[in-house]
């Protein structure tokens, strides 16, 4: 009995066994899975409470809603030009600042559909949209992830983050989603985000936007208006309606379909964003070179300041027109080309870096260095002029050779014996290249650097053609001295500053002028430029009024230019390819001049005609004889007779023959009354004579005095 009980046990500890080994798998299955469960409940808990004291952390040290409301993140500048037209706003704009009562329902419905369509039902995040995005990023259905970004995180990251695409900007920005969300009404977070968020061109917000495209406040905007202004959210620039009307429309479409498919609007309603009338877009291309030239000058006119500031140009509208549509018209193709204008005082009136600003915005206007080719002879005769040439002087047209240099002038030919004015008008390079080797190469120099050439300035013989680079804008204002009769113009661009609220911030002050060489000389350079646009190189810039200017063409036709005047504006012009490649026909009096005229019969049109003044009054040093003897009558002069006597006035013994007889015209002075040709009434004066009887020039008594052969009265 007991072996049996024995073996019954035996077998009832097998059985036992082998179902201990057969559950052991299942169980420690089970065992791993309920630690698993509970550790991730655990770290779940711990996670949700660090989300949760992060949250309610951020909520905690968040700006309150006034707080937001009240920031603005950089400054705007309106720009006016002369006559306050508004030609450009840079930097951001935020328009009137509307409350959730006030902003459209329309706008909100067309926000939410397009960017948040479960806005009223999250916490800040969409896990839904979130996880449908993983998703898609798995699959490969999209080639990122995108899209993801509530409202409330959109918020967050435009007013506390930046837009860089990483985790912990991702991470941070959810978290400061929910505090939005635990902090503000869903109201306050849309009416924040409605005000804040950028929609392109500068434009912070509903109104700011709506003022920009459709010229009218956010409060009137229309279905059509707020879905365009709903689609630019995520692409601003692309879907601008400024820049591209076609995407900006067919943005516009996508979200009145989701509207339509949302239950935000009727399903019958018909809306066709192209029938809305958009704003013209001003002062967007060619000004954008003045602007760019003429706001960096704001860092030493003002004070620092952030707020808000108007800037008054001396830009005028309609010249900067006339001269876009000149530059445009008459550059060669393939080629760029460059306006500057400025009145006498130096206000700059227009001013066109090249063809177009968008395609292109180096500005060739102010900052490009050129070859200014045959113009820079301005300088060289200057030179000579105050060196002691006039305009009539002769000078010889021949092949010269300087330092083993030799200009030739671009007919290949010389003519020989010629006057200074028409070795000018047709820029005679033989003429000049000896001129500036008489007056010399650093004199040259020097009266560039008077006239306001700022750049680098080398002295070698091939200068005086042009071989310096320089900038159109200097040599605008070079001519724009001369037509001030030689003083010197300082170019400006701010007349004055105000802040939004009309608070003067700056006034311009007009420059101290110096006289930068005398006016006979201004006189006649002004003679030279007059004939060379009359009669030389210059023709095709006339316009039927005086006008003085010069051409300039560098070697293989890379550079033309033409800088001119007339009726107190200076205009100067350039053209040329950004390579410095060759440009087919290519010279300044031909594609510059005719933009010259272009621009400048629109420029003067409401000026008066001013006659240059040419007429030299020469100083004394340089009077000839000849002229001399026209200030006044013969007998109103000490000379020396045949014997070598001093004979004082009135005191000569017979008068003194008019050496240019009686037909003389005196245009100094032609109704001057001449004494009659008869003797004096005065006594003769009775010569001193030697000890041999000759007349002497000077007595015997004054030299014994001098040679101290007797002693003076006061000696």
């Amino acid at each position: 009995m007991d072996k049996r009980g024995s073996r019954r046990k035996r077998s009832a500890r097998k059985e036992r066994a082998a179902r201990a080994a057969a559950d052991k798998p299942q169980s420690r299955f089970k065992l791993w899975a309920r630690r698993l469960l509970i550790g991730g409940g655990a770290l779940a808990l711990l996670g949700a409470l660090f989300v949760g004291l992060a949250v309610a952390f951020a909520a905690r040290s968040m700006p309150s809603y006034y707080q937001l409301k009240a920031t603005q993140t950089a400054q705007t500048i309106v720009v006016r030009a002369r006559d306050g037209t508004e030609i450009v706003e840079l930097g951001p704009s935020f328009g009137k600042w509307l409350t959730a009562e006030e902003i459209p329902q329309v706008m909100k419905d067309a926000m939410i559909a397009v960017e948040d369509r479960r806005y009223y039902s999250h916490f800040g995040i969409d896990f839904w949209r979130t996880g449908g995005a993983i998703v898609e990023g798995i699959t490969g259905s999209r080639s990122r992830v995108g899209g993801t970004s509530t409202i409330s995180q959109q918020l967050a990251r435009n007013v506390f983050l930046n837009n860089n695409r990483s985790i912990d900007r991702k991470a941070r920005e959810a978290i400061l989603a929910m505090a939005l969300e635990w902090k503000f009404s869903k109201e306050q977070i849309l009416e924040l985000y409605l005000n804040k968020v950028y929609f392109g061109g500068g434009a912070y917000g509903i109104d700011s936007a709506s003022r920009k495209f459709f010229s009218h406040p956010a409060t009137e905007l229309s279905v059509a208006e707020a879905a365009i202004i709903a689609g630019l959210v995520k692409a601003p620039s692309r879907y601008s309606p400024t820049a591209d009307v076609d995407a900006a429309v067919g943005r516009a479409s996508v979200v009145l379909r989701l509207m339509k498919e949302q239950g935000r609007i009727a399903p019958d309603v018909t809306v066709d964003p192209s029938t809305v009338n958009l704003k013209e877009e001003a002062g967007q291309n060619s000004v954008r070179y003045f602007t760019d030239w003429v706001l960096p000058q704001l860092d030493l006119l003002l004070p620092e300041t952030f707020e808000p500031i108007e800037v008054w140009t001396t830009l005028d509208v309609g010249m900067q027109r006339a001269a876009t549509a000149a530059v445009q018209a008459n550059t060669p193709d393939g080629a760029q080309g460059a306006l500057v204008s400025m009145d006498r005082d130096g206000a700059i009136l227009a001013l066109v870096g090249g063809t177009d600003y968008v395609e292109t915005n180096y500005n060739r206007a102010t900052d490009a260095l050129r070859q200014p080719g045959s113009s820079w002879k301005l300088f060289v005769y200057l030179a000579a002029l105050e060196a002691g040439y006039t305009p009539d002087d002769r000078v010889v047209d021949t092949p010269v050779t300087i330092n083993g240099w030799s200009p030739r002038n671009s007919n290949g030919r010389n003519v020989g014996e010629i006057d200074l004015r028409t070795a000018f008008a047709y820029s005679t390079n033989t003429v000049a290249a000896q001129l500036g080797n008489e007056v010399g190469f650093g004199t040259v120099a020097s009266m560039a650097r008077r006239f306001g050439i700022s750049t680098e300035i080398n002295t070698f013989p091939a200068m005086v053609l042009g071989s310096n680079e320089v900038r159109l804008l200097d040599m605008t204002r070079s001519f724009a001295a001369v037509s001030a009769r030689g003083n010197s113009v300082e170019p400006y661009g701010v007349l004055k500053v105000e802040t939004a609220d009309g608070e003067l911030l700056y006034q311009h002050q007009a420059a101290r002028s110096t006289q930068l060489v005398p006016d006979y000389v201004a006189a006649g350079i002004t003679d030279l430029l007059q004939t060379a646009v009359a009669t030389g190189t210059g023709r095709a810039a006339q316009i039927g009024r005086p006008v003085a200017g010069k051409t300039g063409t560098t070697s293989s036709n890379k550079d033309g230019y033409f800088v001119g005047f007339s009726s107190g504006i200076t205009t100067g012009v350039w053209m040329g390819r950004d390579d410095n490649a060759r440009v087919g026909g290519l010279q300044g009096g031909t594609a510059p001049a005719r933009a010259f005229a272009a621009y400048m019969r629109y420029a003067v049109k409401d000026r008066p005609v001013e006659e240059f003044d040419t007429d030299l009054q020469l100083p004394e040093w340089q009077l000839e004889p000849d002229d001399e003897y026209l200030l006044g009558d013969p007998e109103d002069y000490y000379f020396i007779d045949e014997q070598g006597n001093l004979i004082e006035p009135g005191t000569s013994s017979q008068p003194r023959q008019d050496p240019f007889g009686e037909e003389f015209d005196r245009t100094l002075d032609p109704n001057r009354q001449r004494p009659p040709a008869t003797a004096p009434t005065a006594p003769p004066q009775t010569p001193n004579r030697g000890a041999d009887g000759a007349p002497q020039a000077i007595g015997d008594d004054f030299l014994e005095e001098a040679t101290g052969g007797r002693t003076g009265p006061n000696n």
